[in-house]
């Protein structure tokens, strides 16, 4: 594993860019051999489901077990006990990295979506969805964005970060979904998705890449770190960790309050992403508060003696 340390909002590298192929003896298949759902004819499949319902309301309601639960019962059932577990070595021999990919992405879930906007070195604007998303940390803001190499070429959106270090982060919302899905597409290289999806620019305040106008939320960010991830199997590049700094927000005023502090949830509609080709809306929700150790722990004798029971 090689980290690249770069200098807040500006990269440094002394690494010449260059595009690694992966060797024989790679058995991850080219992007488009990724067979990611299980319908043999999808558009059939689609056709008898019923239409997405564009005007439903996120609802609360009670936690799972919120009338019940008490602190150390555990599970709220024993259906876990009826099942086994099964462990296994990601990298055994014969074990195929396209199941390791679809196990991570299925079983970690539902994802956010950053929805990036770049532009290349040579001004080649790029637009483009990613699931290996998280923000990490709020002062300074701090994002963490995954892009592959597992089939030996670098995306785009990777080799703009590393050219220019700057970029848009952009939540997907539900009014946009398809156009963000199109950009998906395997397009040539220097081909911009911007047109295909139809989607507007709008202008960023401290960086050169454009902001989606119709995302209710974006961030302008800039490269802080690049860590690279190398295959067990062939030794070859498979990865890398973009760490990115949010350097200005855009927020739309009907989803976020006067304070510039909380986001409507039900307002921004954001769209999450599951396993294979499978997305999922946020329609139902529930509020569990945080308990406070004084109050929920300490004056209970019934619940301080289970750190007692522990103990022995």
């Amino acid at each position: 594993m090689l980290t690249k340390q770069f200098r807040p909002f500006f990269i440094v590298s002394k690494l010449p860019f260059f595009v690694r192929t992966m060797s024989s003896s790679s058995t991850i298949p080219p992007r488009d051999s990724v067979k990611r759902h299980a319908h043999s004819d999808f558009e059939i499949v689609q056709e008898a489901r019923p239409k997405f319902d564009a005007d439903h309301h996120l609802f609360y309601t009670k936690s799972p077990n919120a009338e019940n639960w008490k602190p150390g019962q555990g599970a709220n059932s024993d259906d876990w006990k009826k099942h086994k577990k099964i462990d296994f070595d990601p990298y055994a021999e014969g074990r195929s990295p396209i199941n390791n990919y679809k196990l991570m992405v299925s079983g970690i879930t539902p994802r956010p979506i950053a929805f990036i906007s770049t532009i290349s070195k040579d001004g080649v604007t790029n637009l483009a969805p990613f699931s290996y998303f998280e923000v990490v940390n709020s002062d300074p803001i701090i994002f963490t964005v995954g892009i592959s190499k597992g089939t030996g070429f670098e995306k785009d959106t990777a080799s703009n970060l590393k050219a220019t270090g700057e970029a848009t982060i952009n939540i997907i919302s539900e009014w946009f979904i398809e156009a963000a899905n199109f950009t998906c597409t395997n397009a040539p290289r220097n081909v911009s998705e911007w047109p295909l999806s139809g989607l507007t620019k709008a202008k960023s305040v401290k960086v050169a890449p454009a902001l989606v106008a119709e995302s209710a939320f974006s961030v302008e960010v800039k490269v802080r770190q690049v860590v690279e991830f190398t295959s067990h199997r062939t030794g070859n590049a498979s990865g890398e960790l973009f760490i990115l700094e949010g350097v200005h927000v855009h927020v739309r005023e009907d989803v976020v309050d006067e304070e510039l502090a909380n986001v409507d949830l039900a307002k921004l509609k954001p769209v999450a992403r599951c396993g294979g080709i499978t997305y999922t809306p946020a329609i139902q929700a529930f509020e569990i508060p945080r308990p406070a150790y004084e109050v929920e722990v300490e004056p209970k004798p019934e619940v301080k003696a289970l750190l007692e029971n522990e103990e022995k």
